[in-house]
């Protein structure tokens, strides 16, 4: 098991090198024997665990996580029980003293009640019986009953739709490296690459509108004004200078409108859209900014040592952001480790986090409380990016032992999963961007080694080479559970730990290379 866990950790950090926006020539050549390792761990899974373990899947003796939950279902939850994305964080003490009536009960109570941090739980228990109460419970809990039914119905509909559901890739060839970010706009999509240029694409027609240079250094972010905001834009109007890289970055349109950047530095600053002018710069963060996101006057900011901030926007025209909460990673469990790249995608009081694990892990924002939601049946699964797009949460997963590449699609605001997207020879996805067409079908664009647009299709008109919908039925029976209810944790965390001289070569190489000074360009529209 000993060098299982050492290739794995190897394969990790090889991917996470990958992605980087400027490599060394030690750091080239431990990318080339990827596949070396790769092969070599493959054989020892074969050895020690049979051939099922080819297929990623590795453990040491214990239980798999997510057998043990299918086991353990029938026990805890009753036929009416509800569905098994709305278990409770902190329940599972409880939920195993209390009667199995008892504990499906509880379990109705929904996600609000459960993040109670004195701990209080006198709620559920008071309706743990309602026909005890004569005066209405019964109807009360009838209309809780009809309403899971009618929410259950809902989701079985959809999973029957999306089974059937069919895309047509095309790919966008023009960059001459890693694509790190990608916008819609339209019928257009702007692309950010390592080879350092933005490219406006034509999706219709699957072309290069323009090319637009003038970076010194790989793009790591770009972000899409509405198009009210964008009148006098068509070319780079503005180039502003920061002492650090950019690598996060998001419109905030409130009042005059305000660009948020964030450093590798771990700098939050705040500019006016108006005037271009610095309103505000923030020490948010211990290490390098990986992902900005605004929400109505809300901006999230999220960090590679773990760290969550969230601000509120009071549009001012100094100092216009004002913390509401920070997170530590002591609290997020999202560690970036060597290279960690944490993104994320804020919805209501919750926020997605992908963070380079097997999970996305569910950020309550206002509470501090954790949950998780499986992105993944393998330990050696890494969970690149986390989007949302019309009741749908579509999480990215590569596994980093045999190189399968995966969307998972889960509903909202449930988070049950509904199905899978893959094909042979499928590329790592990066980064993400969706929207809709005219007539109601997703179009999606993924970015990585390859950029590539993916076009809904009717239920007819199939062609070779069309990528159809699949069910991972280890996926199935996925619980959104709370933290600290499996092992999984400090088994993969491991991977990401050595005391050898390898891993400190890499953390001391983990800075982007490049000058002093960096240039953030606003040229997009």
């Amino acid at each position: 098991m000993g060098e299982v866990r050492k290739l794995q950790k190897k394969l990790r950090q090889i991917e996470n090198l990958e992605i980087k926006i400027s490599l060394t020539p030690e750091e080239r050549f431990k990318i080339s024997r990827k596949a070396e390792l790769r092969s070599r761990l493959a054989e020892l899974q074969l050895q020690l665990f049979g051939p099922q373990q080819t297929l990623g899947i590795v453990g040491d003796g214990k239980k798999e996580k997510m057998k043990r939950q299918v086991e353990d279902a029938p026990e805890a939850l009753p036929s009416q029980t509800p569905p098994a994305s709305k278990i409770l964080k902190g329940e599972k003490k409880s939920k195993a003293q209390a009667t199995p009536a008892v504990a499906a009960r509880q379990s109705e109570v929904g996600e609000e009640a459960a993040t109670d941090r004195q701990g209080e739980r006198t709620e559920p228990a008071k309706v743990s019986d309602p026909c005890r109460d004569a005066s209405g419970g019964c109807a009360h809990f009838e209309e809780e009953q009809q309403q899971r039914r009618q929410e259950e119905a809902e989701f079985t509909s959809l999973k029957v739709s999306w089974e059937k559901a069919k895309f047509r890739l095309r790919v966008l060839e023009g960059h001459n490296d890693i694509v790190t970010c990608v916008v819609a706009v339209d019928n257009l999509v702007v692309s950010g690459s390592r080879d350092t240029t933005v490219k406006v694409w034509h999706v219709p027609t699957a072309t290069e509108q323009k090319n637009m240079g003038g970076h010194t250094s790989g793009v790591t972010c770009l972000s899409a004004p509405p198009p009210e905001y964008c009148k006098r834009l068509g070319q780079c109007v503005k180039s502003i200078y920061t002492f650090n890289a950019v690598t996060a970055l998001c419109f905030v349109p409130e009042e005059d409108g305000y660009i948020i950047s964030g450093s590798d530095g771990g700098k939050v600053q705040a500019w006016s859209w108006h005037t271009f002018q610095n309103c505000q710069s923030v020490n948010a963060h211990q290490e390098a900014v990986t992902s900005i996101q605004s929400q109505g006057p809300l901006v999230f900011s999220g960090s590679a040592e773990g760290g969550v901030s969230v601000w509120e926007n009071r549009c001012s025209d100094r100092d216009p952001l004002r913390l509401l909460q920070h997170w530590s990673a002591q609290v997020t469990g999202v560690g970036g480790g060597t290279g960690g790249r944490l993104t994320l995608s804020p919805r209501g009081d919750r926020v997605f986090l992908a963070h380079g694990h097997a999970c996305i892990k569910i950020l309550h924002w206002r509470t501090g409380t954790m949950s998780r939601l499986t992105n993944h049946s393998s330990i050696t699964g890494v969970t690149d990016c986390v989007h949302q797009t019309g009741g749908l949460l579509i999480g990215s997963c590569y596994d980093v032992a045999n190189g399968d590449s995966t969307l998972n699609l889960f509903s909202l605001p449930q988070c049950r999963y509904l199905a899978s997207l893959t094909w042979p020879e499928a590329p790592r996805i990066l980064c993400f961007a969706a929207w809709t067409t005219g007539s109601g079908d997703h179009r999606w664009v993924t970015g990585g080694r390859d950029l590539i647009v993916w076009e809904q299709l009717p239920n007819s008109g199939r062609q070779r080479g069309d990528v159809t919908v699949r069910r991972d039925s280890r996926m199935d029976s996925c619980l959104l559970e709370s933290e600290g209810d499996t092992e999984e944790d400090a088994e993969t965390d491991e991977y990401d730990v050595d005391n050898g001289n390898e891993e400190k070569d890499e953390r001391s190489d983990g800075a982007e290379v490049g000058g002093s000074g960096y240039w953030l360009r606003c040229i997009l529209q």
